[in-house]
């Protein structure tokens, strides 16, 4: 007779060799390569959806398995030139790791620019992705961009509620635009990725991060930190721009029918439900934080504008700069505001 133990192994084994064998039945395999853990919400409700979406457009023809915290090696800023190179096929990453090289994309982590509708910030970008922004994104075919819930302030024993209070403080950030803003506030930008901060925080590498509220949970930031601040009606102080991307090759080597069922997963309603995955685990963070102790702060709307008017130098230093850099960034700036506010459900 079968024991309750056999039956629940056999079932297990059973279950295990149908998974193996229905990746194994796909024509087309492919690589997922990431840099934050298995449990973030980024993978459990972003990445994994949108590959069982793929394989679900392309009727089980792909199969995408999914390699999160650089287990494939490497470290997190070089994972663009892991996708470009061939190593891996596809990857997320922060365009910010490697500062410089997605000029144009920055304009959605400005100050001002982005305010908190992660969602029409995502539309926004999918619509100038062609005019706009495709010349960031030479060696690779985007699969989707997108922004998380915007830069707020995390910091280890300081309460701020004005420009001055951050004056002096070593404050984490994951762009060249993000240390801009610490800059025109006062403090000192540290770049480093985001799987850095905790021992960061710890040591007193750092006093603080501008980061979204979403990455509480997974690295347990609200053991490191006493205090979280945002503007009012939830507004930050920027935010990262964020791709998925393919090996150009690669794509350009697949069938149209394959290439449709990647675009299908990655349309406008799924970039509306990307936004709305941000915002959700943005809450359950700062929700966390709250409940471990640690105390949210709201600006007030006379606080923010007083923080909006100390980082306004950072967009007119991003529109200066971008005189050598080919494009207008005074155009692009303007068409980001509009396009975004056109979008916004907020």
């Amino acid at each position: 007779m079968l024991t309750r133990r056999t039956m629940m192994a056999a079932m297990t084994c059973s279950m295990m060799m149908a998974g193996w064998q229905s990746a194994h039945a796909a024509e087309y395999e492919f690589k997922l390569h990431h840099f934050l853990s298995a449990n973030a919400p980024a993978h459990t409700q972003m990445l994994e959806p949108w590959a069982k979406a793929v394989e679900e457009a392309t009727d089980g023809k792909v199969h995408i398995e999914i390699f999160p915290s650089m287990t494939l090696g490497g470290r997190p800023p070089e994972l663009i030139s892991q996708v470009r190179s061939g190593v891996v096929d596809l990857i997320w990453t922060v365009n910010g790791y490697t500062p410089g090289l997605f000029p144009r994309s920055e304009v959605f982590e400005l100050p001002t620019v982005f305010k908190n509708d992660p969602a029409a910030t995502n539309l926004a970008m999918r619509e100038l992705f062609e005019s706009d922004l495709k010349d960031d994104y030479a060696g690779v075919e985007v699969m989707f961009l997108h922004v998380h819930a915007g830069q707020g302030i995390h910091m280890g024993d300081t309460e701020v509620r004005t420009p001055a209070d951050l004056a002096g403080k070593r404050m984490r950030v994951p762009t060249r635009t993000g240390a801009w803003v610490i800059e025109a506030l006062g403090a000192t930008p540290v770049a480093m990725p985001v799987p850095e901060l905790p021992p960061a925080l710890q040591k007193g590498v750092v006093d603080g991060a501008f980061i979204p509220w979403e990455i509480i949970a997974p690295l347990k930031i609200q053991e490191q930190t006493e205090y979280q601040i945002e503007g009012a009606d939830e507004s930050r102080f920027g935010n990262t721009v964020f791709q998925v991307s393919m090996n150009k090759d690669r794509w350009d080597s697949l069938p149209a029918e394959i290439q449709e069922g990647f675009r299908k997963a990655s349309d406008e309603d799924w970039l509306r439900q990307v936004g709305e995955i941000w915002r959700k685990s943005d809450d359950f963070g700062i929700d966390l934080a709250v409940k471990s102790g640690n105390e949210h702060i709201v600006l007030t709307p006379e606080e923010t504008a007083a923080f909006d008017e100390a980082v306004r130098p950072v967009v007119d230093r991003w529109i200066e700069e971008t005189g050598t850099r080919g494009f207008d960034g005074s155009a692009l700036v303007e068409n980001a505001r509009s396009i975004t506010a056109e979008n916004a459900t907020r």
